[in-house]
């Protein structure tokens, strides 16, 4: 689904979850109700499917989910490898357990950017940023869907 599309079936005042996606780990962020802003909400530590899906239908009840961003890890010359086609599997199990909206939004840097960041402007030492990582590009991630919204 495209942009255009997302947004059209995005309720209003419904927030919006963000997912940076790895094998071992799914950061998440969550959106305000009026799709603004996107802040770090937590981190997944992925075991299985069930378990995984439990805890996102539990996020979803509680923050008042209307769509769903994910991070499509791209090549840097802009094609998809193994871990978009991850990406994809794990979207169509989510589409198989929800009828929310689903974005694919372009993660290229997006974890190094929220790194940079978090060296050069909190100072967090390595392992104080391993542990927010993930949750920070997720909120990464969303924001620059939110951001790309306001203009469709």
């Amino acid at each position: 689904m495209n942009i255009k599309e997302f947004k059209q079936q995005l309720k209003p005042y419904k927030a919006v979850l963000g997912f940076d996606y790895g094998a071992k780990r799914l950061g998440v962020a969550v959106s305000d109700l009026l799709q603004m802003v996107a802040t770090s909400y937590k981190i997944i530590y992925r075991s299985s499917w069930e378990k995984d899906w439990e805890e996102i239908r539990r996020i979803i009840e509680e923050k008042e989910i209307g769509g769903i961003v994910l991070g499509l890890p791209l090549q840097m010359n802009g094609e998809e490898g193994e871990m978009a086609q991850e990406v994809r599997a794990f979207a169509a199990k989510l589409s198989e357990q929800t009828d929310l909206p689903i974005l694919f939004w372009d993660e290229r840097l997006s974890s190094s950017a929220v790194e940079n960041f978090l060296i050069k402007e909190v100072d967090l030492s390595r392992s104080k940023r391993k542990k927010v990582l993930d949750a920070g590009a997720a909120a990464y991630i969303l924001q620059g869907a939110l951001d790309a919204l306001k203009f469709v």
